[in-house]
């Protein structure tokens, strides 16, 4: 395994435990604030790792993804922890370059997606798995960018909405990492675990979590009623 995989391998790694250490602690405190910057620059160093592989290591040496997905969906995810990252660092109510930057970003991966997946699409015998999830990729990107165009055009976000935002963006780039570790990888484990529960499980755990925050969040007093919900203003 070369220096670069092994970093790669082991941000991710940091990246899980640390997601889930940050979802797992009091919001807002600074805990929270602690594990999800390690969060953040895990995804970071991890994403940026899989795009520089996919384009310049070999497949078969890099993992056998395609490097048209494994670059896709690098970018997609430095989106998802970049802008989740600002929603909380931005005064609320308020925008800036960096918000119109990330919703081109969005359109950008979409549409690059949307033609990576045509064109797999198009190959004689090519089976669903080979382009349908360039299509789920494009469609979850096109559904972010919306939400950016939405909040442009209404000069911000704040409140519940913006908690909301953060959420959700951190905890699917969570899933991702979470999903390809514990679903993708499953040839680095022991052979009885192959297929497990247990790794499903944990595959999709960050977005049974992040269902359960969105429903706690938007649906609740917990914004509201809780002391430490301004807590992340201390980060501007």
């Amino acid at each position: 395994m070369s220096p670069l995989l092994i970093v790669h391998v082991s941000a991710g790694c940091v990246g899980i435990l640390s997601g889930a250490a940050a979802l797992s602690v009091r919001k807002g405190e600074r805990l929270h604030r602690a594990f999800g910057t390690v969060f953040f620059l895990s995804m970071l160093t991890v994403s940026a790792l899989a795009i520089y592989l996919a384009i310049f290591v070999p497949p078969t040496a890099a993992g056998g993804a395609p490097p048209s997905a494994s670059v896709s969906v690098g970018i997609l995810t430095i989106y998802l922890v970049a802008t989740a990252w600002m929603t909380v660092r931005r005064k609320e109510g308020c925008i800036g370059r960096f918000e119109k930057g990330a919703l081109l970003v969005a359109l950008g991966v979409t549409a690059a997606l949307l033609i990576f997946g045509l064109r797999a699409a198009s190959i004689p015998m090519t089976r669903p798995g080979g382009y349908v999830p360039y299509f789920v990729f494009a469609a979850f990107a096109a559904f972010a960018a919306t939400g950016d165009l939405r909040m442009i055009l209404r000069g911000g976000i704040s409140g519940v909405r913006r908690i909301a935002r953060h959420l959700w963006r951190m905890c699917f780039a969570l899933f991702f990492a979470a999903s390809f570790f514990f679903l993708g990888q499953q040839k680095v484990m022991p052979v009885y675990m192959h297929g497990s529960p247990l790794l499903l499980a944990l595959g999709i755990a960050p977005l049974l979590v992040m269902i359960f925050w969105l429903i706690r969040v938007r649906f609740t007093n917990w914004f509201k009623d809780d002391p430490h919900h301004k807590a992340d203003r201390s980060l501007r």
